[in-house]
């Protein structure tokens, strides 16, 4: 069947079309393999350093720069956290659903479980649209600041919210701020009169949605049909916007942004956002299309990380993105037994994390992507190996809800966030050095820099810090054997496909710790 991957934005409006509570399972095709081999691993370079000028004034984005991210002017210090962030995705598509079928809310599930999240070493926990919606998942938002949702009330929500911070885990709320539904008509039978203490009217709305009767500026993005787009160049709206969001930090206690659906609006305005408002961590869903030719996943997926990088740039920087790249091809590979898809023709991994690993939360699925939705779902027989690969690399792992309840996966899981954390993979200071990539394996040796890294990923890694090599798929590969850094390895985590070692030095000093 010929791939042809349907964009989000295009099947959630045909969701709401048809129903909101609609289980619709629209699986997005993955394309066949190409016949190209990848060439063989060439020597890591340094990435360009090459500065973006400053953006000229909000409404325009800022300019693109290949590879290159803005080291030539400040940069936040965590728009991932302290770099050793581990991410849970805190909800799935039916989550919503929970008090119908199990009698408790979803944040009162979560409360409970937050001990158990807190134990298998989550720092934070991406939790779901807290807003009154439309639609039971919360992302056709109404009323901003009416935070009873399907998925509980605004009591039990604060308490879930203080229960994970009493657990020194960061809550992170996932903000829907492209679209936003009108609760009354005007004079035209036309939805966009809202209703709340955000009292706009269609001055709020891009001009571009004539069903809504928009009197506002041309977007700055890509246009979401089901609901009015929010014009993001009024003053008032970025105004108000940012006041609920200095609400939800001060008052309801979250401390991270997950941005829903940035590419309908620049990433100026989610910079200004950010820096208005400081949050611990932030980050945002680009969800762009892979490259594909005659239905045939391209193996240089360049461009594709590039258009993240741009969006990433211009937020100035300040705000992280979901590695898309990464999920594409890493699928791609080990569904197809093509592990060779993992190294990029200058011997780098191929995904976001490859250019600019501070800034890549990387994942291999989410309630969209997965869930009952299946958008484009990862092989499922094979999301240990996915695991392995980003819970191993350089970037912020995110550990979807599904996977890590499940009690196939979750011992392993979390022996692998263990390995994460006893060798304070990072990443910030993150090097990589990839030992192979042919059609049966993927193997790498990854850690610390051995020099200053502020940005980029370094190719050599530092054999007096902890680190950790790893491997995936099932053709035979031992670091041992290849007397990777002239060290001695220990496998501490293994399963079908997969495979982790440490080096027995470090790891002998780490149980003399915990002793």
């Amino acid at each position: 069947m010929e791939a042809a991957l349907a964009s989000r934005e295009r099947a959630r409006a045909k969701i709401v079309r048809k129903n909101q509570n609609d289980e619709s399972s629209m699986k997005r095709a993955q394309g066949d393999a190409v016949s190209t081999l990848a060439k063989s691993r060439l020597p890591l370079d340094e990435r360009n350093t090459v500065a973006a000028p400053k953006l000229k004034k909000i409404t325009e984005m800022a300019p693109q720069t290949p590879f290159a991210s803005p080291l030539s002017r400040p940069l936040p210090s965590t728009p991932c956290g302290n770099g050793r962030e581990l991410i849970l995705q805190g909800f799935n598509w039916e989550s919503c659903q929970h008090a119908e079928k199990m009698g408790a809310s979803w944040y009162a599930h979560l409360t409970e479980m937050t001990p158990q999240i807190a134990e298998a070493g989550f720092t934070s926990v991406w939790l779901p649209p807290p807003t009154k919606s439309v639609s039971k998942q919360g992302y056709l938002p109404t009323d901003l600041y009416n935070l009873n949702s399907f998925y509980g009330s605004e009591d039990e929500l604060r308490s879930c919210v203080a229960r994970l911070r009493e657990y020194n885990i960061t809550p992170v709320a996932d903000i829907v701020i492209n679209h936003r539904c009108a609760e009354a008509k005007d004079d035209a039978g036309r939805w966009n009169k809202y209703t709340g203490k955000l009292d706009w009217d269609e001055r709020a709305i891009t001009c571009e949605n004539p069903a809504f009767g928009g009197r506002g500026a041309h977007k700055t993005g890509e246009d979401y049909l089901p609901a009015p787009n929010i014009d993001h160049t009024q003053e008032f709206v970025r105004r108000d916007l940012t006041q609920w969001l200095e609400w939800l930090r001060s008052d309801v206690g979250f401390r991270g942004w997950r941005f829903d659906f940035v590419k309908g609006y620049s990433g100026a305005f989610t910079g200004e956002y950010v820096e208005a408002t400081r949050p611990f961590l932030a980050f945002g869903e680009f969800w762009d299309e892979c490259g594909y030719r005659d239905g045939v996943l391209d193996y240089n997926q360049d461009a594709h990380r590039q258009r993240t990088c741009n969006w990433v740039d211009s937020t100035t920087g300040n705000t992280a993105a979901f590695d898309f790249t990464t999920k594409g091809i890493l699928q791609e590979a080990v569904s197809r037994t093509e592990y060779w898809r993992l190294i990029d023709n200058k011997g780098r991994p191929p995904g976001f994390l490859g250019i600019w690993p501070s800034r890549a939360v990387t994942f291999i699925e989410n309630h969209d992507t997965g869930s009952t939705l299946q958008h484009w779902p990862f092989p499922w027989d094979k999301v240990l190996q996915g695991y392995c690969y980003i819970l191993t690399h350089p970037g912020t792992p995110t550990v979807f809800f599904d996977h890590w309840v499940d009690p196939v996966f979750k011992p392993s899981i979390d022996a692998m966030l263990e390995v994460r954390k006893r060798n304070r993979l990072s990443s910030k200071d993150a090097a990589i050095h990839i030992e192979r990539a042919t059609a049966g394996v993927y193997a790498a040796h990854v850690g610390h820099a051995k020099e200053a890294y502020t940005e980029g990923l370094c190719t050599d890694v530092d054999v007096t810090q902890p680190s950790i090599c790893m491997k995936i798929g099932h053709e035979a590969w031992s670091p041992n054997a290849q007397k990777v850094g002239n060290l001695s390895w220990q496998c501490t985590a293994s399963g079908d496909g997969w495979a982790v070692w440490e080096d027995k030095a470090h790891l002998v000093d780490a149980e003399k710790m915990t002793r």
